[in-house]
């Protein structure tokens, strides 16, 4: 633990619908919960992957292997055109909220660079932007919309909360990723996702006991309403139809269950985080220390960025 860090905290995970394919109005919702999650006295607020501009699940954007549609490609320009660039006026107004709330930010969003789109988490201090973490490994059909990341965003951020950082969805099942973060000393475990079933959150509290951290895990709660009307969803034909119940959680470094799983539509979960409880658990289990074994196994982490053309 650094010098200066609390040692105790109060903790929020925002379980919410996004507004789909309309970023200022979602940036406006963000503002609103993170005020309410501020109110109810946390120092930390955490929104789901994808929240802005939404997680686009039973969207197709009209594609098949093999084959593109016109319509598909113009659902795609929309959800485009919604993204957010980094740096940008979406991170400046983001930071704004965090100014303005007094709150460390930790949200999932859609980024927008040159002609592709990556699913990213963005970082916030009340003093400004800290940084982000781009989702390495998208999951099935997201790879239609959505880039790879590479090593250079893998950060953990010394704060006065503690080390924070945050792998996203079905990254959790990536076992050298999670160790990697329990290298760099993650002590607030974020997870934004958009799994929201059962098997989930044993997993949460599997990554909870095995890096002896808090684990902060946000889904989205969704219906078929909360997308545009005019673009098809497959997966729910009517506006009150849902298509994800959430199931956020927060979890101790003994595995828990501190708060949630949330599964009664948009609701802020509050948990109290003692930092002492992650010594007291890594008494017994160090998984990148006395538990480690470097003389059998050994991981390298490549962090260099990999830009596709390098100027001389």
């Amino acid at each position: 633990m650094t010098m200066g860090v609390m040692v105790s905290f109060t903790a929020a995970v925002v379980q919410a619908a996004a507004v789909g394919f309309d970023l200022d109005a979602g940036l406006e919702k963000v503002a609103r919960l993170a005020s309410e999650a501020s109110a109810g006295g946390a120092a930390l607020a955490v929104f789901p992957e994808a929240f802005l501009p939404g997680y686009p699940r039973g969207i197709t954007f009209g594609t098949v292997i093999g084959d593109r549609t016109r319509e598909g490609r113009e659902h795609f320009r929309r959800y485009f055109d919604a993204s957010a660039d980094v740096p940008g006026p979406a991170v400046d107004r983001l930071a704004g909220i965090a100014a303005e709330t007094a709150l460390y930010l930790v949200i999932g969003v859609v980024e927008r660079e040159g002609g592709t789109l990556y699913c990213t988490v963005l970082f916030f201090s009340p003093d400004g932007y800290l940084g982000k973490h781009r989702k390495l490994m998208p999951t099935g059909a997201e790879r239609i919309v959505w880039g790879f990341g590479d090593g250079s965003t893998l950060p953990v951020f010394e704060t006065p909360l503690g080390r924070l950082g945050a792998v996203i969805c079905w990254e959790n099942y990536m076992p050298l990723l999670r160790m990697a973060m329990y290298a760099k000393g993650i002590q607030i475990y974020c997870a934004p996702t958009a799994d929201g079933r059962e098997t989930w959150v044993p997993t949460m509290r599997h990554v909870a006991l095995e890096g002896r951290c808090f684990v902060l895990s946000c889904n989205q709660v969704t219906r078929r309403g909360d997308f545009p009307d005019d673009i098809p969803n497959v997966l729910a034909p009517a506006p009150d139809d849902v298509l994800s119940t959430g199931g956020s959680c927060i979890i101790s470094p003994l595995g828990e269950i501190l708060a949630g799983p949330a599964r009664d539509g948009e609701e802020i979960l509050f948990a109290d985080i003692d930092l002492a409880e992650i010594a007291r658990g890594k008494f017994d289990f160090d998984v990148a220390g006395h538990y480690a074994r470097p003389d059998v196994f050994r991981l390298i982490v490549d962090e260099a960025p990999k830009p596709p053309v390098s100027p001389a």
